[in-house]
């Protein structure tokens, strides 16, 4: 699991590439840690690259959600496949995310 995190047209953006499964979570979570203190700016997670997710991955996309919710921001999913676009509205997280 691959997360790269970058300001972009005044937004952050993290992209992620490879697996989200429970084996790699907690490094993707610090990593992804820097976005729990974006504020005045919209947060755009880019799943172009990301070919699954589970839910422990959910659980830190729902953390990085309900930050930035609490600071006024927006959270965005950019690029879904089809696989994690069937776990996100199976699990619900299609109808709590934004998408652009």
């Amino acid at each position: 699991m691959n997360v790269t995190i970058k300001e972009q047209d005044g937004n952050m953006v993290a992209y992620l590439a490879g697996s989200l499964d429970t084996a790699a979570a907690a490094e993707t979570e610090k990593a992804m840690n820097p976005l729990n203190d974006v504020e005045g700016k919209d947060i755009i997670i880019d799943c172009t690259d990301l070919e699954y997710i589970s839910s422990a991955g959910l659980r830190i996309f729902l953390g990085i959600l309900q930050n930035a919710q609490e600071k006024g921001g927006h959270v965005y999913i950019k690029g879904i496949n089809d696989n994690v676009r069937t776990i996100f509205t199976i699990t619900g997280f299609s109808n709590i995310f934004e998408y652009k």
